[in-house]
């Protein structure tokens, strides 16, 4: 029986790791995928493995392990870390047959390990990407992003503000134009009027939470939002006087890489809920007020339709340049 080992940060996975992981599986028996990992990692590794773990969950022979990264030093010489590595190894993975990598490094622990080493794609030439460009520039590279990898990368938008701004029709609209999904303003689709109580804001806080949890993961690159939970909160606010603990909780369970605050500047159009058409410019302030007490950046979105369409497109492009 021979068992192979692949050693690696994979932060994040990769269509190359996965490649290299194939490949490796391929030529052993059983084959170690050990993620290395240290605390202060910029993604944390318990979340790296368990997309590890998840992208070959269906290869009983590929056996993932998590171990933590305390035995390196990065600013020592390769002569003076090599030992360190192979004194790791041999006690972590007794009996490995075979090495594989992609490196240079990994000549090197073949040699120390007395194992053969096999290299897989090391020019790079068939997987032209790294898992620093990944991180750089995720939506450029998210097609080399492992599939199990690529909600942690989503970027969601927030499209914030006072009622009858357009946010529910540029959210439908971007989403289509960049093929991917929206959430609604999810509270539509649970009150028919603003005779509500305590207990359905808590209802619709967090089915909000959860609704825009499952479109990560499913999104294409980008999330566009209709609402968020300081929303909720201004709206508890207003209509009920008072707003429960668990609503800023459940605030903090998602944040958002944009926010685009939508004034005023277009017509007020009533809908059977909307009931605050005298009061927008009152609400614009209590809105902008709440981002600015959370020291949220946000950019201003004004003008009709097909100017806040293209100001939002301008934006959005930036994320792929």
């Amino acid at each position: 029986m021979k068992r192979g080992l692949v050693i690696g940060k994979f932060m994040p996975l990769h269509t190359g790791h996965i490649a290299l992981i194939h490949f490796a599986a391929s030529q052993c028996d059983e084959l170690i995928v050990s993620m290395m990992y240290k605390p202060d990692d910029p993604i944390p590794g318990p979340l790296r493995f368990e997309w590890i773990k998840q992208e070959f969950r269906n290869h009983p022979t590929i056996l993932p392990a998590l171990s933590p990264d305390d035995v390196d030093h990065e600013s020592a010489t390769l002569e003076q870390r090599i030992p360190r590595w192979i004194a790791f190894l041999n006690k972590r993975f007794p009996s490995i047959d075979l090495v594989f990598s992609s490196e240079e490094y990994g000549v090197r622990f073949g040699e120390n390990l007395g194992v053969p080493h096999i290299s897989f794609d090391q020019e790079g030439n068939k997987f032209p990407v790294s898992s620093i460009m990944i991180r750089e520039r995720p939506l450029k590279y998210w097609d080399f992003i492992a599939a199990s990898a690529r909600p942690y990368f989503v970027k969601r938008i927030c499209f914030y503000g006072p009622e009858s701004t357009g946010k529910s029709t540029l959210a439908k609209r971007m989403a289509a134009i960049y093929s991917t999904e929206f959430v609604p303003e999810v509270s539509r689709e649970m009150i028919t009027s603003n005779d509500f109580t305590l207990d359905d804001i808590i209802s619709i806080g967090h089915a909000q939470t959860q609704r825009v949890s499952e479109k990560t993961k499913v999104a294409n690159k980008l999330l566009f939002c209709d609402t968020d939970l300081i929303t909720t909160q201004i709206y508890c606010r207003h209509y009920l006087k008072e707003v429960p603990p668990i609503l800023f909780e459940l605030e903090k369970k998602i944040t958002y890489d944009r926010y685009f605050l939508f004034d005023t500047d277009v017509p007020w159009v009533a809908d059977g809920l909307r009931d605050l058409g005298g009061r927008r410019v009152e609400m614009f302030e209590i809105f902008k007020n709440e981002l600015d007490k959370r020291k949220i950046s946000y950019q201003l979105l004004r003008g009709d339709f097909s100017t806040r369409e293209n100001k939002l497109v301008h934006e959005m492009n930036k994320y792929f340049d």
